[in-house]
């Protein structure tokens, strides 16, 4: 871990006593949790659903724990991480609050073509904020396109969606899809360290 702990505004506004664990390359910046973290702690839903795992379950489960209130499902496709984030989640009490489901990817048809995405199981109805870190847009082209087709009929009306890493131009190209294929779907763009797109549903 760097000397240099980058979140302390969030653990501020968690009211954390102690640094939130985080990884170098693979944890969501500051002002894209601050984002989702406020909206929740201000809207305080009930479902919320995250693609990838890591430090922003943490703050969502945390968030929720605050609330009183919802409860965050992740899914994960490398179990290692997914078993990383189980345990975090237990150091700091938010077990109640969180649920990690090892979802590997695999292959499914969206729209005509094919992608490697999360299995989907247990999945909540009714999710209320959708936050899409993953799959590594490495993987393949458009890696998180998938998550509004395949998910959208378990999304509440008004369903807020945070697509991180929306400043690269594979996530520029789901954002025009998603507002093609999806009509009256709200989007801004905010220029934050790595880019976010904010989506609302009609």
């Amino acid at each position: 871990m760097s000397s240099e702990y980058p979140y302390a505004t969030l653990q501020a506004l968690l009211q954390l006593e102690n640094p939130l664990p985080w990884t170098e390359h693979w944890s969501a910046a500051e002002d894209f949790l601050l984002l989702v973290a406020e909206h929740c702690l201000e809207q305080q839903p009930a479902s919320i659903l995250e693609c990838s795992s890591g430090l922003s379950t943490l703050v969502l489960a945390r968030c929720c724990q605050l609330n009183g209130k919802g409860k965050v499902t992740s899914l994960e496709n490398g179990e290692t991480f997914a078993q990383a984030t189980r345990e975090n989640l237990s150091a700091l009490g938010l077990n109640d609050h969180a649920q990690v489901l090892y979802a590997p990817l695999e292959p499914q048809e969206v729209n005509g073509r094919r992608f490697d995405w999360y299995q989907r199981q247990q999945m909540p109805q009714q999710i209320e904020v959708l936050a899409v870190d993953g799959p590594p847009g490495f993987l393949q082209q458009h890696s998180r396109y998938p998550a509004l087709p395949l998910l959208r009929d378990h999304l509440a009306p008004g369903c807020h969606i945070f697509l991180d890493d929306a400043g690269r131009e594979d996530e520029k190209e789901i954002t025009r899809l998603w507002c093609l294929e999806n009509p009256g779907l709200k989007h801004r763009y905010l220029d934050y360290e790595r880019g976010c797109s904010v989506f609302v549903l009609p």
